[in-house]
């Protein structure tokens, strides 16, 4: 792609991102007194805001960079959290004319109705419901016709950016040009739909037999790499679990929920990548339905022992070997001084000390090693921050629909079993200052 034809691009985005802090501090002058976290959430706020206005590539960069606790504190993750929700719908004859692309007039004809008004739409494609010729409703997800253009433009002058920050010393050590590739990856990988399709089927696979938990069914000889067509699933999406009934039906989904993304994590290393609330899907008979498989995370061999190992120390309160572990697999550390590191990760830890495990949430452990590791520069495998979101996810829409839940204690039968089968570890990146 010709630099000349990125120019008005590039001039859009230094424009936008040239009144982001003009925009933060108007706002925060309206807003008055806030407290860290009412600051932290404003941040996020106009953020959020300057991704939607850039379009796709960026609200699924905002997506991303909402999963990671551990490099942005948890005001600026809440007001990212916004961009998992719908965004303004292309036009219905635009979603025509990729119908219309992508399959051939025999299979067009099977699809009776569309209806024009989609149920979901997000920042790469938008879900209609449709109709069969033989009556049966399905759900048809369809690429943005200027995705894909928009996407390939956007991460040509994010790589040009990357490369030009690189030459930096300080910002070297952050090696953008590497995240900027691997972000672009995994974006490609949400274009083609026939990934997605493999990551359903994949899954299916993986619970065949699990009961209470399923994906949708494919329409195999109607799923190109811009459409897919499945059925259509009824039921509330997770952020709605009030409107579940009956006592015996919410303590089924709360189990079924936590045990689907233990095995994910533990026992299959093949997990659903893009794991909030709206992705999930409850029906009246106590089915868990997991749904949107775009972005999958398939843990390395070599990385679930030390993984196993950090899940162990932060569930049985050890600070030394959680703050080892985190500094030792860590992609890249830029604390000076491992002992203040060390030192808090142990003081965090110390609040826990005689607590029985159900007394202790997964969450709030997760969550306050995140805030530590964020203080001290240390970050994550982006792997490790899908599993912290697939676990939080399961722990919080388990407390809703049944308060009794123990996400601990259910954990430790998985833990055992996987680390009885876990291969050797890889070695650490690096060792503990001595």
């Amino acid at each position: 792609m010709s630099t000349l034809r990125l120019f008005p691009r590039f001039l859009w985005i230094a424009l936008v991102f040239g009144t982001v802090i003009p925009r933060y501090l108007w706002r925060r002058l309206r807003a008055g007194r806030l407290d860290a976290h009412g600051r932290d959430r404003l941040r996020g706020d106009v953020l959020a805001t300057t991704l939607e206005r850039l379009g796709a590539t960026f609200v699924k960069f905002g997506q991303i960079l909402g999963s990671r606790a551990d490099l942005l504190p948890p005001g600026m993750i809440e007001a990212l959290s916004r961009l998992q929700d719908a965004v303004p719908p292309a036009s219905f004859e635009a979603i025509e004319e990729v119908l219309a692309v992508e399959l051939s007039e025999s299979d067009r004809a099977r699809i009776v109705r569309v209806e024009r008004e989609p149920v979901a739409a997000a920042s790469v494609a938008q879900v209609h419901e449709g109709e069969l010729v033989t009556g049966e409703k399905v759900a048809l997800k369809v690429q943005r016709p200027e995705a894909r253009m928009q996407i390939e433009r956007d991460l040509a002058i994010l790589s040009m950016g990357a490369r030009v920050l690189d030459v930096i010393p300080s910002v070297h050590l952050l090696a953008l040009p590497g995240a900027v590739e691997r972000f672009g990856f995994a974006l490609a990988n949400q274009l083609d739909f026939r990934l997605e399709a493999a990551n359903n089927r994949r899954l299916a696979e993986n619970f065949e037999g699990f009961k209470g938990v399923r994906v949708p069914d494919l329409h195999d000889e109607l799923c190109t790499e811009r459409v897919l067509v499945m059925e259509f699933i009824e039921g509330c999406k997770a952020t709605e679990t009030d409107k579940v009934q009956g006592r015996k039906i919410r303590r089924r989904l709360a189990a079924r929920g936590a045990e689907a993304i233990l095995k994910m994590v533990f026992t299959d290393g093949f997990v659903h990548a893009d794991m909030h609330p709206g992705n999930i899907l409850l029906q009246d008979d106590g089915t868990l339905v997991f749904i949107d498989l775009g972005m999958v995370a398939e843990i390395p061999s070599d990385l679930m022992s030390p993984w196993i190992q950090t899940f162990q120390a932060l569930g049985g309160n050890d600070g030394v070997a959680a703050a080892r572990l985190f500094y030792v697999y860590s992609p890249f550390v830029a604390t000076k001084d491992y002992r203040a590191y060390e030192r808090d990760t142990m003081s965090f830890f110390d609040k826990f000390e005689g607590k029985r495990l159900g007394e202790v949430e997964v969450s709030e452990v997760v969550g306050g090693m995140m805030n530590i590791l964020r203080k001290h520069r240390i970050q994550v495998d982006p792997v490790f921050t899908v599993v912290n979101l697939g676990v939080i996810v399961a722990e919080g829409l388990g407390k809703q629909l049944d308060p009794d839940i123990d996400l601990v204690q259910m954990a430790l039968p998985y833990l055992a079993e996987a680390a009885s089968k876990a291969p050797p570890a890889r070695p650490p990146r690096r060792e503990t200052p001595r």
